[in-house]
């Protein structure tokens, strides 16, 4: 079992003990994220939705992105994921949610946002937790690299609700 593999079960555990659903809103990773969650059987009692949105009109469309925020900020933000996150919770009713946009190349890239850059979007509720990220290599890789850390944060998420032993 490859880690991305491993990071999806887990998260499954441990949204199963805690009764909630997740979904992912993606751009650069095209639909990775759900697809790494849905190779683990059973998925359906824990995977709500999965929105992928590559062009900024779907964002828009499906998520209630604010077009506006792509003249201002670009679809590659911190202010882009967290209404991604936000318009996934929303239209899937799911308890957590991340959302994903970035340059995985190997063109795209800017001075100020070089291939490599992906703004990451974890949400709990009405909580948010966003960071950008620069990932070396090539498409395949800076994608990977998304959806793994999409996972680890998801994780991070859930460890932080479970109730304290004690």
């Amino acid at each position: 079992m490859d880690d991305i593999t491993r990071l999806a079960a887990t998260l499954g555990e441990q949204l199963q003990r805690l009764g909630a659903q997740v979904s992912t809103a993606e751009s650069c990773t095209g639909g990775g994220i759900a697809e790494a969650i849905t190779r683990i059987a059973g998925s359906s009692a824990w995977f709500e939705a999965g929105y992928v949105t590559y062009s900024n009109a779907q964002k828009t469309r499906q998520l209630a992105v604010p077009e506006e925020l792509f003249g201002s900020v670009g679809a590659v933000s911190e202010e882009v994921v967290r209404a991604m996150a936000q318009g996934a919770q929303r239209g899937s009713g799911a308890r957590f949610a991340v959302a994903v946009s970035g340059v995985a190349g190997p063109g795209g890239g800017t001075p100020l946002k070089p291939v490599g850059t992906v703004w990451l979007c974890w949400a709990v509720g009405a909580q948010s937790i966003a960071r950008c990220e620069h990932f070396a290599g090539d498409r395949d890789a800076v994608r990977r690299q998304t959806v793994k850390a999409a996972l680890e944060g998801l994780l991070e998420l859930c460890q932080a609700e479970m109730p304290k032993q004690g």
